[in-house]
């Protein structure tokens, strides 16, 4: 498959397909579509069409597969716009799964809306485990003096 028809295409196998640059010993770039290991769900031979590139704010030549994309909120909103999440199942399946993989579940994700939509966020970013902070500062004292940190017992 060339360059311009590989990213967020599905392979005869059902495999997703990755554009990789690589360099050669002259300097020379020369991209290459590969084959992830990464299953779809029922889909083979797919081409992404122009259409749902330009609706999911996708590019074509874009390379490897990223869950990075999950905290750019211009990329969220055209993911989650109506035309994307209904008319694309090939590439809203695909960061389904890279959301799952970051411990958030997409569809509670585009439903988030003002302050939440930043939560979201945050937990793409811890990988899904946002613990509160405290609401109150808080010391912690032994005898009246700050406790130390325990001494490691093992060997590290």
């Amino acid at each position: 498959m060339n360059k311009d028809s590989c990213a967020f295409a599905v392979s005869s196998s059902g495999k997703r397909c990755v554009l990789e640059k690589n360099v050669r010993r002259s300097g020379e770039e020369v991209f290459v579509c590969s084959t992830s290991h990464i299953d779809t769900n029922h889909v083979t031979n797919w081409i992404e069409s122009d259409r749902c590139l330009e609706a999911c704010g996708l590019e074509r030549n874009v390379l490897g597969i990223s869950s990075d994309s999950l905290l750019d909120s211009q990329f969220m909103q055209k993911l989650c716009s109506t035309q994307c999440y209904t008319g694309c199942p090939n590439i809203v399946d695909l960061y389904f799964n890279l959301a799952i993989g970051e411990g958030v579940y997409l569809p509670s994700l585009c439903q988030t809306r003002g302050d939440n939509k930043r939560r979201g966020m945050s937990e793409i970013r811890s990988l899904g485990y946002v613990a509160p902070g405290p609401t109150v500062p808080a010391k912690l004292m032994v005898d009246g003096s700050p406790a130390m940190a325990p001494t490691p017992t093992g060997p590290y």
